[in-house]
């Protein structure tokens, strides 16, 4: 089960991240009104193609998995996601006039909305099916924190000012195959406990 859930999770997120890293370079110099929407569509589009392949890979395990519901509503999450994670530098200047304990207090607040949105969308459909199906919200945010950590300790030190398009995305799509096998890693060996019928053996 661990591998197959790896091996999809894994060409889902990195053909998914396809969107995010051409529309992200081509709105680079754009204002944050324009910016913004386009990368949360994009995080989306990744969002669907990551959920669709995980519902794909679940599927054998968990036949009565409502895969649309599951892949839609990853879909959602990737994009409210996007729009966390950029809402800091959009509001630039009014972060630095503002309280620092409202800073502070909004930023972890955002953090973990950000981290957990995805797991707990797809608990959403999971709780149907599975017993202790919430476990899965802390995992995914665990797994995406350490896949983010991945993605940026390899696409920084590479990416740099002048470099081409086709580098940039390169750079980009290998940094999503780190980010896409620690966090399918981490989230696959959870889901094989999760799955795991009484008596603690993993279903096959």
């Amino acid at each position: 089960m661990l591998g197959r859930w790896v091996r999809w999770t894994v060409a889902g997120e990195v053909l998914g991240f396809v969107a995010p890293a051409v529309l992200g370079m081509v709105s680079a110099a754009w204002s944050p009104a324009e910016a913004i929407p386009t990368m949360m569509a994009a995080g989306a589009v990744e969002g669907l193609l990551v959920g669709g392949a995980q519902a794909h890979a679940l599927a054998p395990f968990v036949p009565a998995l409502r895969s649309t519901r599951f892949a839609v509503g990853t879909s959602l999450a990737a994009a409210l996601a996007y729009l966390l994670g950029m809402l800091p530098s959009a509001l630039g200047p009014r972060l630095v006039e503002a309280p620092r304990a409202l800073v502070v207090l909004a930023g972890l607040l955002g953090g973990i909305v950000l981290l957990g949105c995805i797991g707990a969308a797809q608990w959403l459909e999971l709780r149907r099916h599975v017993d202790r199906a919430w476990t899965w919200i802390a995992t995914t945010a665990a797994a995406w924190l350490l896949g983010l950590a991945a993605f940026l300790l390899i696409a920084m030190p590479l990416w740099h000012p002048g470099q081409g398009s086709a580098a940039i995305v390169a750079i980009g799509l290998v940094a999503a195959g780190a980010m896409a096998t620690t966090v399918a890693i981490v989230t696959g060996w959870a889901l094989r406990r999760l799955l795991a019928p009484r008596g603690g053996k993993s279903r096959p």
